[in-house]
């Protein structure tokens, strides 16, 4: 390559070379990533715990986070329990089992459940709870949120409790 001179204003000449122009990488071939491809699939978020099998999720995630919850608004002798059985309130009828959180306190004189019948977290849910004697009334719980998340299954499981001044110093 010859180099080339071009003259500014001032009459001075300055040399230029011809670089060569660069050119734009080849396509990539089909089914390769491209690397703004491999980033963002780097970057995808891990699943949601809600995410995880219905028995998982209780049993790994939401029987624990109650159990912190409910310790700390000062229950010391919280008794939990996660099983799949009879609805036991009185005149309910449902010969069908159902996965429950079932949960006690002051030897057993408090206790509640919550029902899933559907055996999933965004299904249908229920609550019961009572002191010393069989469960009277089937409560629905958590039916107006359009998506359950386990800091709402646990809010909503403190609030009704509390409700109930069965916590703290009601």
């Amino acid at each position: 390559m010859a180099d080339e001179t071009n003259q500014n204003q001032a009459g001075e000449v300055a040399p230029t070379t011809n670089a060569p122009k660069r050119e734009k990488p080849a396509a990539q071939a089909d089914g390769e990533e491209k690397p703004a491809a491999k980033a963002a699939a780097k970057k995808e978020k891990a699943p949601a715990v809600e995410d995880k099998p219905f028995v998982e999720f209780i049993q790994q995630e939401y029987l624990p986070a109650v159990q912190k919850a409910i310790t700390q608004q000062g229950v010391a002798d919280l008794q939990l329990s996660v099983a799949k059985q009879k609805v036991p309130i009185t005149g309910f009828e449902s010969g069908e089992e159902c996965w429950q959180l079932v949960g006690s306190w002051q030897n057993g004189l408090r206790q509640f459940n919550v029902y899933f019948p559907d055996e999933d977290i965004q299904g249908k849910k229920g609550f019961s709870c009572n002191e010393g004697k069989k469960p009277s009334t089937f409560e629905s719980f958590l039916i107006d949120e359009r998506k359950i998340t386990l800091d709402l299954l646990v809010f909503g499981l403190v609030q009704r409790l509390n409700g109930q001044k069965w916590l703290g110093r009601n």
